[in-house]
């Protein structure tokens, strides 16, 4: 996948580039980070703050990790992904989730029938991302929390610098080595499409969030958003 796409066009060459990247996708989520990815899910579950039994959907599941660490904490929880490969991926066994078939700015759940909700590393993925800000405010409750894992980028100019290398020259090549380069070279490009912290914050006030809070994590190479639906 090349180039910034927007519309069907996105849509369908994200799903297609999951579909391809799914087999070796944790593998090289654990090495591309220094299994830093496993701290940021743990900080992104315990920061929900809900008690254990809450429902909670993970959205863009992918192989399941975020639905694993909500399993660790007592919840119950559903992942949604488009991409079949990537469920098709995701392991048994302890922690296992009821994993659905579907677009995340569509999901099959009533008005409020959630307690929490998750999505780890693929608001960049979406069409958009204000229809999932809506479709979140419609399928919590009120006093729902949600918690929105992303990349970011230092604010110190070195470590800025330094991240920027690894990011856009060594993670592609590892994605290679072990996987799909041109999806791994995607991954950098594909921050163009976040929106702006200050824009993604009044987004979700916008969509009757209350709480909005950004956190970043590891010395800013990742962000945590969360809120508590109003």
């Amino acid at each position: 996948m090349s180039g910034l796409l927007t519309g069907a066009a996105k849509r369908r060459a994200v799903r297609e580039m999951f579909d391809a990247i799914a087999p070796r996708y944790d593998l090289v989520n654990r090495i591309m980070t220094l299994r830093l990815d496993v701290a940021w899910r743990r900080r992104t579950v315990r920061e929900l703050a809900l008690p254990a039994g809450s429902m909670v959907a993970d959205l863009a599941c992918g192989t399941g990790d975020l639905c694993r660490e909500l399993a660790r904490l007592g919840h119950h929880r559903i992942g949604f992904d488009f991409s079949m490969g990537m469920l098709r991926a995701a392991p048994t066994g302890d922690g296992t989730a009821p994993l659905v078939n579907a677009d995340v700015l569509e999901l099959p759940v009533p008005n409020g029938a959630l307690d929490g909700a998750t999505c780890g590393f693929a608001l960049r993925n979406l069409t958009s991302v204000a229809p999932l800000l809506a479709e979140l405010a419609r399928a919590l409750r009120p006093g729902g929390r949600i918690g929105l894992l992303e990349v970011d980028s230092p604010t110190n100019p070195v470590l800025r610098w330094g991240h920027g290398l690894y990011f856009g020259r060594v993670v592609p090549l590892i994605g290679g080595l072990l996987s799909d380069r041109d999806a791994y070279r995607y991954l950098p490009d594909s921050v163009a499409y976040l929106p702006a912290p200050e824009e993604m914050l009044a987004g979700l006030r916008s969509a009757g969030f209350i709480d909005v809070r950004r956190h970043q994590l590891s010395a800013g190479i990742a962000q945590l958003i969360t809120a508590t639906r109003g």
